[in-house]
């Protein structure tokens, strides 16, 4: 799934109004982490107008590595060149910097080959945006239990989270300016989360979310009987259309009013919120009656 960031794109940065060569596909091998923070890199390299010869002379590198990076070529790319293309965009570098370690771990790249990269660069201190913080300590109460629904693993819940805010600020400008921030920031979130939790034909399985529900304990009577129920329902509920999904899950797995907090979180208004969760509801006990089970 794209993001909304690949969808809406940067503004140009000011270049006379020329226009890059777009970049070849990024090559099938880069990881989910990597292509995280490469696909909004190459977004601001063909929306800023500049070619692979203003690249080459503002970072110092070569046609070759340049063309190696934007493509997630050939061997994960150190911190240095990365470091001076986002420089020569004028992107933030400490969300960068964050993003580019959780993918070179993805890569199997060992701890101390991390650090003697970071250590080869000095970095001036640098804070995010005030919206985008306010935002960031907003959001991320109701953006980690959407996560642990899927994920349930802490760390992966942490890193999904984590990503989606340090994406968000390479982009704020582009984002602020758009006229859904919340809508935007929210698809993105969706698109980290569901691109890392597990999947069964081809719809993210909530299964395992059962086992930490609160309807689910040792002293229910029948319990094997209602964990059985509720295997079937959560598997109905990630057969949901993707809004419709979030909204059930962001409802009756974290807890969230349907009121004002769904539609405030997710960027719809509290009248599509209710007809997302009106036919929720209805599709869900349509797929529970045909599968023989009562609510």
């Amino acid at each position: 799934m794209n993001s909304p960031l690949d969808a809406d794109p940067p503004a140009p940065m000011e270049t006379g109004g020329r226009r890059g060569r777009k970049p070849a596909p990024i090559s099938a091998a880069a990881g989910l982490s990597h292509r995280a923070w490469l696909e909004p890199v190459r977004s601001h390299v063909f929306s800023s107008g500049l070619t692979l010869d203003d690249l080459v002379h503002r970072s110092g590198y070569s046609k070759t590595r340049i063309s190696e990076l934007l493509r997630g070529n050939g061997y994960y790319p150190a911190w240095e060149i990365t470091f001076s293309v986002i420089r020569a965009l004028g992107l933030p570098v400490r969300p960068m910097r964050r993003l580019w370690t959780a993918a070179a771990r993805e890569a199997r790249k060992g701890q101390w080959w991390i650090d003697h990269c970071i250590e080869q660069v000095a970095c001036e201190p640098e804070s995010p945006p005030v919206a985008h913080q306010a935002f960031t300590e907003t959001m991320h109460a109701p953006y980690t239990a959407y996560a642990r629904a899927f994920l349930l693993a802490e760390d992966r819940v942490r890193w999904s989270v984590g990503e989606t805010f340090d994406l968000l600020w390479l982009s704020w400008n582009t984002v602020a300016s758009s006229e859904n921030v919340r809508r935007n920031a929210w698809l993105l979130l969706r698109s980290r989360v569901l691109a890392r939790a597990a999947h069964r034909d081809g719809r993210p399985d909530l299964r395992a979310a059962v086992f930490s529900t609160d309807e689910v304990s040792d002293s229910v009577p029948g319990r094997l009987v209602v964990m059985t129920d509720l295997v079937d329902l959560f598997d109905a509920i990630a057969r949901l259309p993707q809004d419709q999904m979030d909204v059930v899950v962001l409802r009756h797995l974290c807890g969230l009013d349907l009121e004002e907090t769904i539609p405030y979180v997710t960027g719809l208004s509290p009248a599509i919120t209710h007809a997302v969760d009106h036919h929720a509801r209805a599709a869900l006990e349509d797929l529970l009656h045909r599968a023989g089970i009562q609510e």
